[in-house]
């Protein structure tokens, strides 16, 4: 494998680790109403026979600050829809008035946006962890590729240099996307 093979498939690994940090952090609560709170979150339709997730199955918006409002596109999965809404992790009750689903965002407590703050920590953490896989993973085929001598040594050390921006780049990314939603979170 050439470097210049092997740093855009770790690049685009990376790429991935940080894409999947923005899907995370988009499903944190922070003080306001958003739709993607919920969304991601999977839903059991009895009649369908199947797990759908909420945006395919109804129209989400944030008419106020502090409300989420889930329109089902059929009206027959309104129950499956209140009762999926139930059982997710939000903390959140919702009430229907048969045809729409309201979600009153409560303002979050000092303690709550602590623990929320602590967990998008975690969650940066976790895709740093992950980063530094594909960094270790590039490094293994940039060794191996030098062995075999596709790479001659001063290649073999150009490759685990770009590696290592690459790494810096992606790192400060996470960094930066786990303090805005802090601060979010924070100041929400």
């Amino acid at each position: 494998m050439s470097a210049a093979e092997i740093e855009k498939s770790c690049k685009a690994a990376m790429q991935k680790c940080v894409d999947f940090l923005k899907e995370e952090l988009r499903g944190v609560r922070t003080g306001q109403a958003s739709p993607g709170l919920v969304d991601h979150i999977r839903v059991e339709v009895a009649s369908y026979g199947s797990t759908m997730p909420l945006r395919e199955l109804a129209a989400i918006s944030c008419p106020e600050p502090v409300t989420i409002v889930v329109k089902p596109f059929d009206p027959g999965t309104i129950k499956d829809i209140e009762k999926g809404l139930q059982t997710s992790d939000l903390g959140i009750t919702p009430s229907s008035d048969g045809k729409i689903i309201r979600l009153p965002i409560p303002p979050l407590s000092g303690e709550r946006r602590q623990q929320l703050s602590s967990q998008v920590r975690k969650m940066g953490e976790e895709q740093k962890v992950a980063v530094r896989n594909v960094r270790r993973d590039a490094n293994k085929k940039i060794d191996a590729s030098k062995k075999d001598s596709v790479l001659s040594e001063d290649e073999a050390d150009n490759a685990k240099d770009a590696v290592q921006k690459l790494i810096k780049s992606f790192e400060g990314e996470i960094d930066k996307l786990v303090k805005e939603k802090s601060t979010e979170i924070e100041s929400g």
